[in-house]
């Protein structure tokens, strides 16, 4: 693999080993034209496989990079590739559900590309939305099979004011979240772009009615 385009442009990226199926090119270069600037702002990348996407990002000058990845086992080729950067880009070793459970810090971009047979992609983006990752002009994009069939809005997940309930446990083993630092009512689509067989879909926080 290669990077599209910005200061990083033609530098090539290794794959780890193991099942991996990173973005196309023709994907990534899409969705970053479609972002527009993104100089300074500050990148999430969760299912990071060879981090390329945060790669992309740093080379747009992006700042406040971190990858995250569960697999320990692409440790020294991630190393291998965020060493072209010279952006300070942070490897988060942690399954994304527990990342998003437990991180405190927000993110101006967040993108996801769990794996196809993935079966919680509608539990991950509900507990996005339910934790501290997000500000009110957070953009989320997420890569997923045609098959999947994600809403065109999406509430938090099941919350109970100041508690968690001990019977509220979601799909990905995680307990439900009480946090919205976002302050909205859900998320909502508003695009979704065709890649082969697959979609990614664009969601933005969705402003809460006034108190």
């Amino acid at each position: 693999m290669r990077i599209t385009s910005g200061s990083y442009r033609g530098r090539r990226i290794a794959c780890p080993p193991g099942v991996i199926r990173p973005a196309m090119d023709r994907m990534r270069e899409s969705l970053f034209s479609a972002l527009g600037p993104i100089e300074g702002l500050s990148f999430l990348d969760l299912f990071s496989g060879s981090g390329v996407m945060g790669l992309e990002a740093a080379s747009r000058g992006a700042a406040g990079i971190r990858l995250v990845e569960k697999d320990i086992g692409k440790k020294r080729v991630m190393l291998q590739n965020i060493a072209i950067a010279d952006q300070d880009i942070r490897i988060s070793f942690m399954p994304v559900e527990r990342f998003i459970r437990s991180w405190k810090e927000h993110f101006d971009i967040i993108y996801l590309d769990p794996p196809f047979d993935y079966r919680y992609k509608l539990q991950l983006l509900e507990n996005l939305l339910s934790s501290r990752l997000l500000t009110p002009t957070t953009r989320i994009l997420i890569h997923y099979p045609r098959e999947d069939n994600l809403p065109d809005r999406i509430k938090p997940a099941a919350r109970i004011s100041g508690t968690v309930a001990a019977s509220s446990t979601n799909a990905v083993g995680s307990p439900a979240i009480v946090a919205n630092a976002a302050g909205a009512d859900g998320l909502i689509r508003t695009d979704r772009r065709e890649y082969g067989r697959s979609w990614v879909g664009w969601y933005v926080p969705e402003n809460s009615s006034p108190a």
